[in-house]
Order: C-alpha cells, then structure tokens, then sequence
C-alpha cells in the first residue's frame, strides 16, 4: 500500500502580504486609540476583574473597531481612491478587492460581538454592536456626504469605546463612564475639522461636505474654537461628580487651556484665511491632548 504523504501548506510572501493590507483595513492607528481608552475605562470602574478577561475583553472591542473600519473603507472606496490621504489604502490601490472587504468586516463584526458577549457580559456586546451599526450605517453611509456636521454626530461612535471598557468590568452603565464619552465627543470636531483645513482639497475633490467647503474658512475656525472652550466644562464636570480629584484637575485644566490659545491663534488670524502650521499643530496637539488627558485619569485613580 502506498503512503499518503500529507504536505503542509507554506504561507508564501503573497499571502503575508494579502495579511498585512487586511489588517491595515482595519485602521490599526484608530485601534491603537480604542485599546488605550477602552483600557482606561476599564481600569477606572470600581469593579476588579482579571487580567485575562480584561485582556481578551479590550481586544475584542479592539477587533470590534477594526471591523467598524473595515466597512467604512469598502464603503468609501471610491471617494479613498479621489484623495491623496487615503489613495494609498488597500482597495483602491488594488490588493484587496470590495467583496473580500465586505466579507472581513461582516465575519470581525459577528465574531467581536458573540465572543464579546460569551467572555464577558451582554451589555458589553450590545453597546460594541450599536457603535459598529452607528459608525457603518449612520455616519459613514447616511451623515458623511450629506452634512458637514458629520463628524459632530459620528463622534458618538468613537466616544463608546471607554464607555464599554467600564461596562467589560461592571456589568452596567453609570454616570462615570460618560465622562469619557463627553471628552471624546466633545474633542472630536476640533480635532477632525482642523485636519480639514489643511485638507480642504482632498475632500473638495471627494466632494465630502466638511465645514470648510460649506461654511467657509472663518466659520471652521469660530467652530474650532468654540467645541475647544467646550472642553473646559467637560474637563471639569468628573471632579464636580467627585469621579476624579485635584491630581487629575489641575493638569487637565492646564492642558485646556493651551488647546484653547492654540485654537485662538488659528481664529485671530487673517479673515477668511488660516495658518496651516497652526491648523497643523492643532490637530497634532489635540491628539496628544486626549492621550495625556486619559492618563491623568489613569494617575489620579492610582494616586
């Protein structure tokens, strides 16, 4: 009788590859993000868990966001292909196809939300569903070329990865863990439309209603400064609820108010223009801004 020689399949160079431009599908800078402030949330509710299930947990909700890109770049693939900020990604460059997009980001979504729910509580996987839902269908889908206030309400979605960090420990919603949603909610519009400034014409071409285009370079900035005085209740409103103390306050109000000159600087200049330096360090500021600012939450609860 003749052996039956069973051969290994060896991954070749190609398959690697098609690997790594799935995973950049899933905006593994914007994951970088969710793990960090999904794992503040966490670690700040009162309740303990253990290590491993707060390990799988943020990774899950991590993988959850992942497939919220994932549908969000099949779907834009064609204004990504329009501009040079996203020309570059997997599908519009060509490596990876629209229906192996779909079929990724379907099986990451149902896989995030059942192993969610099967490690750690159903309230986690519910409020890991609604983000994905609202992320793909209300803002990518619905708000994002009809409305220049897209990324005000769409903020929602990436203001609910704390909130379900707390809720991986505790089992329920309370109070506390909208703090965090306030912060990121209320950080986003400054945050994205002064990256809109400077990119104005990338998303003229994609014809993306962002406030530039509609409203005009002074009414951008007004918003910019506006939503970055708004962060000073915000900031404030957790010591007021005795969630954080004075190790948390103090810095944070100083890291305001920087933010809040910076957007002053960019409001005061020429009518109708806008320094793109400033327009720059302001969307470079703002993402050190929300890092430090979820530290401070991470040092006052130790403290």
């Amino acid at each position: 009788m003749e052996s039956i020689k069973l051969k290994k399949r060896s991954y070749s160079q190609e398959d690697l590859f098609n690997f790594s431009e799935l995973f950049k599908l899933m905006k593994p800078r914007v994951m970088s993000l969710v793990i960090f402030t999904c794992a503040v949330g966490l670690l700040t509710s009162p309740a303990v868990i253990s290590t491993k299930e707060a390990i799988i947990g943020i990774l899950l909700v991590s993988l959850g966001a992942g497939a919220a890109g994932v549908l969000n770049m099949w779907y834009e693939s064609d204004l990504d292909a329009l501009m040079t900020r996203t020309c570059l990604r997997p599908i519009p460059s060509g490596k990876i196809n629209r229906n192996q997009a779909l079929i990724f980001g379907i099986i990451l979504t149902i896989v995030s939300v059942l192993a969610l729910d099967y490690f750690t509580n159903r309230v986690s996987a519910m409020i890991l569903l609604f983000t994905i839902l609202f992320y793909v269908f209300v803002y990518t889908i619905w708000l994002k070329r009809r409305t220049p206030q897209n990324i005000v309400i769409g903020g929602a979605a990436g203001a609910l990865p704390p909130v379900i960090g707390w809720t991986i420990s505790t089992g329920s919603v309370s109070i506390e863990p909208f703090v965090f949603f306030l912060i990121i909610f209320f950080w986003t519009p400054s945050h994205f439309w002064s990256l809109s400034l400077y990119k104005s014409e990338d998303y003229r071409k994609a014809k993306i209603p962002m406030l530039p285009l509609t409203n005009g370079v002074e009414s951008t900035k007004m918003n910019i400064f506006i939503y970055s005085i708004l962060m000073l209740p915000v900031i404030i409103f957790p010591y007021l609820i005795n969630f954080v103390g004075l190790t948390f306050i103090i810095p944070a109000i100083i890291l305001t108010l920087y933010y809040n000159y910076l957007c002053y600087e960019l409001l005061k200049y020429k009518k109708n223009k806008f320094n793109p330096k400033k327009a720059k360090s302001i969307f470079g500021y703002s993402i050190l801004y929300l890092f430090l600012v979820f530290t401070l939450f991470l040092i006052d609860k130790i403290l």
